[in-house]
Formats: structure tokens, sequence, C-alpha cells
């Protein structure tokens, strides 16, 4: 059994809302000949290939390569924080329905998190509520900011304190990666921000303290924690060398909160995969691949199964990790 819980997905067809709305950047997909198109306006912002948004094409993939299960969420370019809150909300419920039909029809082959409106905390409470009461999805994909504020931010507990009494688990995933507008050559926004940006978050949400009041909610780092693993002796000497600085919120070791939280497998290298196994442990790593995206890793897993030689750890890693941090069962 093989989960991948970093998986992305479209729906085949979305309102206009830059028509409707009459502002703003908001995605809608244009179906040329052989060609999808993923628009901003009339600009194009990407092309994509059909298991973008076709389930049939998914499977046969998953086929390919081993994979059970995939987790499914939403493209972090179509988050929309940015938008008014109440279209934020809408475009978010399209989304969540989508996600939460293409998993009523295939429930063994796929698994559904929703998104929500962040820019404003009681919508985005809100419809976290209806994706796990109502679309019975397990957990929830945020951005690592929102709209420039840190997810530490006093504002966004009551976000985090809700989705712990729900018992629902968070995808935190990269976007509007910090100083993106400075770098854009050589796709250094992804090469290099992302894993910056990923950073940031851990450290925000470890500095202001959401981890230490929240010891139960089970959330989760995309690309392998970011560079948080490789930087915590960094990030360690600085707590300990400027507290007026660092422990304004929350005095404990930021090295302490490392196997508290889950992280995915793309790491992409031999290495940095036993450096992150040595520092979050065998049971907070989870196969995932950035599906179907070309800076993913193209086999799920492969890494894992390369390098674990233990089947329990394998196996903890491959699908057992994942249920865990999803909530379907207990750590074993």
């Amino acid at each position: 059994m093989k989960i991948d819980i970093h998986t992305h997905i479209m729906p085949d067809r979305m309102p206009n809302w830059v028509q409707k709305f009459g502002y703003g950047e908001f995605i809608h997909l244009e179906h040329r000949n052989c060609t999808a198109c993923m628009m901003k306006g009339d600009k194009l912002f990407r092309e994509v290939e059909p298991n973008c948004f076709d389930a049939e094409s998914r499977r046969h993939d998953m086929d390919d390569t081993g994979v059970s299960t995939q987790v499914l969420s939403t493209i972090p370019v179509l988050f929309n924080y940015w938008a008014k809150p109440q279209d934020g909300l809408e475009t978010s419920r399209f989304f969540n329905d989508h996600i939460a039909d293409t998993v009523a029809k295939d429930p063994q082959r796929f698994i559904g998190l929703g998104t929500v409106p962040l820019q404003d905390v009681a919508l985005a409470i809100g419809e976290m509520k209806r994706c796990v009461r109502e679309l019975g999805m397990p957990g929830i994909e945020i951005g690592t900011n929102i709209n420039g504020v840190n997810l530490g931010d006093p504002a966004l507990l009551p976000f985090f304190e809700a989705a712990d009494r729900l018992g629902c688990a968070l995808f935190v995933h990269p976007w509007e990666m910090m100083g993106e507008k400075d770098i854009q050559k050589y796709w250094l926004p992804w090469l290099v921000g992302m894993p910056a940006e990923t950073t940031r978050a851990i450290c925000s949400l470890i500095f202001g303290g959401v981890l230490e009041k929240l010891p139960n909610l089970r959330i989760a780092f995309a690309h392998g924690g970011g560079s948080f693993p490789y930087t915590i002796g960094r990030i360690e000497h600085g707590y300990a060398v400027r507290p007026d600085l660092v422990q304004i919120d929350n005095t404990v070791n930021p090295r302490d909160y490392l196997g508290r939280f889950w992280v995915d497998s793309l790491v992409h290298d031999e290495a940095a995969f036993n450096l992150l196994r040595g520092a979050v442990g065998d049971d907070r790593i989870c196969v995932g691949s950035d599906y179907p995206f070309p800076l993913g890793e193209h086999v799920p897993g492969e890494l894992v199964e390369r390098l674990v030689s233990d089947e329990a750890a394998r196996n903890k890693m491959l699908f057992k990790n994942a249920r865990h941090w999803l909530g379907l069962t207990t750590a074993s």
C-alpha cells in the first residue's frame, strides 16, 4: 500500500470569476484542441495535462507507479487569499465540492483536503467545519502565509484552535514566496523560495507558540519541511544567543518540535532524505510527490522504497504515517 499525501487537482471547468467579480487574477481553465490552459484573466499562467483534472488519467498514473491512494488538494494558486472574503469563500466552496465529488466517486483511490478563505478567519472556520462535517474531509490545505501574515500571528490562532477541536489535519504548502518578485530568473522562487517559505511557516508556528498551545494539532509540511531540518542548527543557535529577539512568545527550544509534526518525503536527494529521517524520525515522514507537476517525484515513494530497508519503517512512511496524520488510524 502506498498513500501519496501531496497531490494537486483542479476542476476541468470553472467559472470565469474575473468576469463575474470584476477584478483580480482568478484562474479559469480553457481547453484548446489538445491543450488545457490555466488562465489568469486573459493571460496564460500555465499549460496543464489532463492528469491535472481528469480522475481516470490519475488512476492510470497511480497504477503505473504503485500508488494505492492519492490525497487530493487544490493547487496553491487557487487559494485566492487576496480576494474579497466572500468571493474567496465562493471559490473555496467550488473547489471543495469538486474534490468531495471526485472522492465520492472513488473513495478507495482518493482522499480529499479542503481549502478555506483564510483572509477571513471566521469564514475559514465555517468552511473548514463544512469540509469536515458535511463533505467528510479529514483535513485542510493552507498556505505558508496569508497575504504576508505569518501563520504564527495571533489573529490566526482561532483557526488553528478550531482545527484542533475538529480533529482536522492541516497540510501546509508554500505559496507567495518571500521576495519572489526579486528572483524570477532561473525559476528561483520554486527552487529556492519554496523551501525557505516552508521554513518561515514552521518557525512562525513554533516561535509564535501555536504548536506549544496546541500539542495535538496534526500538521504536515510539504517538500520535506523545506529547509527547516537542514538549518535547525542555525535556528537553534539564534534561539540561544538572541533570546531577546527569538524567545518573545515561546521559550521552548525549536529543536524540541522535531518529531511533533509530519513532513512529506519530497527532497529529491539521498543525503537529504537520510538527514530528514534522522531529524524528524520514521514516524513523521509520509510519501508526497507533488503530482502531477514536473518538480515532483515522478515515481512517488521511490526514495523511500530505495533507501529504507527495514520493512516496518518503510510501511510507516508508505502509508501508516499518512493514515495517522489524517486521523484515519492511531499510530502503530
